[in-house]
């Protein structure tokens, strides 16, 4: 199936076997907004997103991915809390790694190798992506304007430079110049974090100030630097 549709994924069950096997009804169950290429896809991209809905640069991000080949998978982090006011910030821990792996779990199902599968997160979700790439051997890992560089964002997401030696996936992570919330001092102390991890990383600094899909254009002087680097760490590392 191409275009975009909705589907669902299950969270692994954690539930102790029975001799009739775990049970379908005791899973989690995770909504999908999902993004598929003409044809077959050459590998599958989970993105991660701090809102409750989808905008329109994002899914307009999506498409483009699933244009260039992708299988794009968005699991809503909310779901579990669909009307409650919770911050952003709070998908952190277990839940974001259960939603995460239930979205793999669902490329995987569908013939995507596992190391061709890679994460993005945008804002406090880019965060999410950096620890997911900490905690799981994915293809590649993309985090765009991540906050808590040096400052825990909650007791469940450590900073970022004390998280860095330990990412198991190769990272990307682009920052605006202009950005107030995150200055150009945490960007190179993150950088020089980063360097110290086992696989390769890159830490960019782009014109204007957020880089952000949920905003127009990113609200960046030159969104096509970031969009292209999104693009061609995808090709360099799903492979």
């Amino acid at each position: 199936m191409s275009g975009v549709y909705r589907d669902i994924a299950l969270v692994r069950d954690r539930v102790p076997q029975t001799a009739g096997g775990p049970s379908a009804a005791l899973q989690t169950r995770v909504p999908l907004t999902v993004v598929e290429p003409e044809g077959v896809g050459r590998g599958g991209i989970v993105v991660l997103h701090e809102s409750r809905e989808f905008a329109v640069p994002l899914l307009e991000l999506m498409g483009s991915l699933a244009g260039d080949g992708w299988i794009v998978v968005a699991p809503h982090l909310f779901h579990r809390d669909p009307l409650a006011d919770s911050p952003p910030d709070s998908v952190f821990g277990q839940d974001l790694f259960d939603d995460f792996d239930a979205a793999f779990d669902w490329l995987t199902g569908r013939g995507v190798f596992p190391d061709c599968v890679g994460v993005l997160g945008f804002d406090t979700a880019g965060t999410a992506a950096f620890l997911v790439a900490t905690n799981r051997p994915i293809g590649a890992a993309i985090s765009v304007a991540a906050p808590g560089i040096a400052a825990p964002l909650t007791a469940e997401a450590p900073a970022l430079v004390h998280a860095a030696p330990l990412l198991q996936a190769p990272w990307l992570g682009l920052y605006g110049a202009d950005d107030p919330t995150i200055p150009a001092d945490l960007v190179d102390e993150l950088r020089d974090a980063a360097a110290g991890a086992a696989v390769a990383t890159l830490v960019v600094t782009c014109a204007g100030r957020l880089h952000r899909a949920d905003q127009p254009r990113f609200d960046s002087a030159d969104p096509a630097d970031a969009v292209t680097r999104i693009f061609d760490w995808f090709d360099s590392h799903l492979r």
